[in-house]
């Protein structure tokens, strides 16, 4: 359903006056306006003990809005009901807003144990909300006769979208399918905030000390992120831990096999029995999905969540994962077997190839075909430059500049705030970044909003406030944070998350930015990653951070030579993680073990031995508590638009004005307010195929 908890409405800044004050007579944080640029969020005045009872104000205060929509004599409009309704709860979606970014940001114990006491409050909030039979009579009436309405797209789009979160959330369901459903979406809320927290944690509790002997084949940037991790724990010498700037480099480079293999158990462990153990749990989330989905009339979850999907069904996901499963997995096998040859011929005859070998040995063959690895281009690729060139592309595309406001509030001191201006100096919104890890961020990187876009009174242009989080390779005492090129890629894909945010020109917030169908929202974070590939893009940026020296045209042209470099293997690694989260969403029985499950589930993927003892659903947050249930094929679905997409600008020139142009006005900023096939094809002329993307990774010739 829509989300009422995350979504700001467009009331939120006519909060009365005598509202913004705590029980103990303190100025409340979260009310009224801010004595802030632009409004934003006064980090500085919010703490730990506030949250509660803000979510509790919160609650009460959208309870008397939904009742007075319900209460109300006059005959049910889309101005009465249906924006009186996106309109509501202005107060509780700034609290959760601030709470659950930073409890993926900038969390602790504390916070953690308030998320356990809330959690339980908001979900049964939120099903109140979605199952008032009064409230849903009035936005079925409107529904019923929306043809005959006059109605904007937007409008419309507003109208049906409203109707069908409330429908498959429980609004058409009667007697006991209605209360059961109250009390399995309550305990999934609660299931999917245990497991998070259990992987997170789980992740934490690892770190291990080591030698300078164990320190053996890392280069100087890891030794000094090994000694700096030390450092950060009160300890002296080397650490590294499963944090994953710390855990990658460690794989990819370590010539002490036995030492992989410890890491890659652990990494790949997480969350598997012990005090952090995930398998009841994630076993429980499946059993409870399935049963919400019968209460539906469907027989699978898959099937009850993929209804409103660029995909549609299990039948057209499972296609398009099969169609690139037969395809790319005979190279991929073709890349491991060379692989495993490369190996052999320098461990011995008998030396066998396992899943903790492949990163060392696949950066050994990559730096002997094209004499290129990250240690080559992290010099080039300092962190303060690709800020410059991830922005300059923005810059070059869409006329966006960004300027650092220190006076806008962060909320932690290694966060950064800009405000973002177009062409003509007029403001666009904040864009917030933050990019080291820390013991309380979460693993990954993602995008989220502090505050969405939309019109207030149809007139005001409401911009928004977003970030994104990070977890980069950080300065060392010799150095500045040198980046990865897959870093780079992950700014550039993040950046086009907040790009989707900013550009949004909307009027209502539930259809602003990146609230559009699963399958859909990767489609301009991946459209930017293409870009790390053009020579016209690296040479405005990357340059060496101690000679300044541009990007030397023979390492472009490694770049561009090496892009299609086990292309197949990361597409069979995708595919196994979407093969996955279908298997656990399209089963029809109760998962007994989970891990013989999972081994079942990516028979097909399989193209490295299966280790014994270790899984990915444990620690797959994606899935069991990051909203991509049955969706994480919409990476693979998103990336064949991306690359039919890419292919209009190859075709016009990087930076066609035009082509941007049109990007811009038919994907950035119309959010979810046309059906997603509808707006790309008025971008690029016809929907996409695998063609191009085929064609990328050297599949098609």
């Amino acid at each position: 359903m829509k989300n009422f908890l995350v979504s700001i409405s467009l009331g939120l800044f006519a909060l009365m006056t005598t509202q913004c004050t705590t029980n103990n007579n303190q100025v409340d944080p979260f009310c009224g306006e801010y004595d802030t640029p632009h409004n934003t969020i006064p980090f500085d005045k919010i703490s730990n003990k506030l949250y509660e009872p803000a979510f509790q104000k919160g609650i009460e205060l959208q309870v008397a809005e939904i009742n007075a929509i319900v209460n109300q004599r006059s005959i049910p409009t889309f101005e009465n009901t249906i924006v009186a309704l996106e309109e509501s709860g202005s107060y509780l979606n700034r609290v959760a807003s601030v709470f659950f970014a930073l409890q993926g940001a900038e969390s602790d114990d504390e916070m953690m144990e308030i998320s356990q006491r809330i959690q339980p409050l908001l979900s049964e909030h939120s099903n109140n909300i979605s199952l008032n039979e009064q409230l849903f009579e009035r936005i079925k009436y409107v529904y019923d006769r929306r043809a005959e309405m006059d109605l904007t797209s937007e409008q419309m789009m507003l109208v049906e979208s409203t109707y069908e979160s409330f429908a498959s959330s429980g609004a058409n369901l009667e007697g006991e399918a209605r209360d059961r459903y109250r009390e399995l979406s309550n305990e999934l809320s609660n299931l999917t905030l245990v497991f998070s927290q259990n992987a997170l944690r789980a992740t934490n509790a690892y770190s291990r000390e080591l030698t300078e002997e164990e320190l053996a084949g890392l280069p100087q940037s890891a030794i000094d992120a090994a000694a700096a991790l030390a450092a950060s724990k009160g300890k002296e010498g080397y650490m590294v831990d499963l944090s994953f700037p710390s855990y990658s480099a460690f794989m990819k480079y370590s010539t002490r096999r036995d030492l992989r293999e410890e890491l890659y158990r652990a990494y790949t462990s997480r969350s598997i029995g012990g005090e952090f153990d995930n398998l009841p749990t994630l076993a429980r989330i499946a059993e409870v999905r399935l049963e919400i989905a019968k209460l539906f009339g469907c027989q699978t979850f898959a099937e009850y969540k993929l209804k409103h999907t660029m995909a549609g069904t299990t039948d057209a996901v499972y296609n398009l994962l099969n169609q690139l499963l037969a395809a790319y997995k005979p190279v991929a096998m073709e890349e491991v077997a060379e692989l495993q040859k490369f190996a052999a011929e320098k461990e011995g005859a008998d030396f066998q190839m396992q899943a903790w070998d492949f990163s060392y040995y696949a950066e050994q063959l990559k730096s002997l075909k094209y004499d290129l690895n990250d240690e080559v281009l992290r010099p080039y690729f300092k962190l303060d430059n690709v800020i410059e060139g991830v922005f300059g592309l923005a810059t070059k595309l869409y006329g966006l500049q960004f300027t650092e406001n220190k006076e806008i509030p962060t909320y932690h001191k290694e966060a950064s705030a800009y405000e973002v201006t177009d062409a003509n100096g007029e403001y666009i919104g904040v864009l917030y970044t933050d990019f080291f890890p820390r013991p309380g961020k979460r693993q990954g990187a993602w995008m989220t909003e502090f505050k969405g876009q939309w019109m207030e009174n149809d007139t005001v242009d409401s911009r928004p406030h977003v970030t994104i989080v990070m977890n980069f390779t950080r300065p060392t005492a010799t150095a500045p944070s040198l980046l990865t090129y897959g870093e780079v890629e992950t700014f550039l894909h993040e950046f086009g998350h907040a790009l989707h945010g900013l550009l949004s020109e909307v009027t209502y917030n539930s259809l602003s930015g990146t609230n559009v169908y699963r399958d859909f929202v990767e489609l301009p974070s991946q459209f930017n990653e293409n870009y790390l590939t053009e020579k016209e893009f690296l040479d405005g940026f990357a340059r060496h951070y101690e000679t300044g020296e541009t990007i030397p045209a023979e390492l472009v042209e490694k770049i561009i030579a090496s892009s299609q470099y086990h292309a197949a293997y990361a597409c069979i690694r995708q595919l196994s993680f979407g093969m996955l989260d279908m298997a656990w969403h399209t089963t029809t029985a109760l998962v007994e073990d989970p891990l013989a499950f999972e081994t079942a589930a990516l028979a097909s993927t399989q193209v490295l031995p299966a280790v014994e003892g270790t899984a990915l659903s444990p620690q797959f947050s994606h899935i069991f508590s990051g909203g991509y249930a049955s969706g994480y094929y919409s990476y693979k679905w998103a990336e064949v638009l991306d690359a039919d997409a890419f292919a209009a600008f190859k075709e016009n020139g990087i930076f066609d004005q035009e082509t941007a142009r049109s990007f811009r006005e038919n994907v950035l900023s119309r959010g979810g307010t046309e059906k997603p096939m509808e707006l790309y094809k008025r971008f690029r002329g016809h929907e996409p195929s695998i063609d191009a993307l085929m064609s990328r990774d050297g599949i098609k010739k």
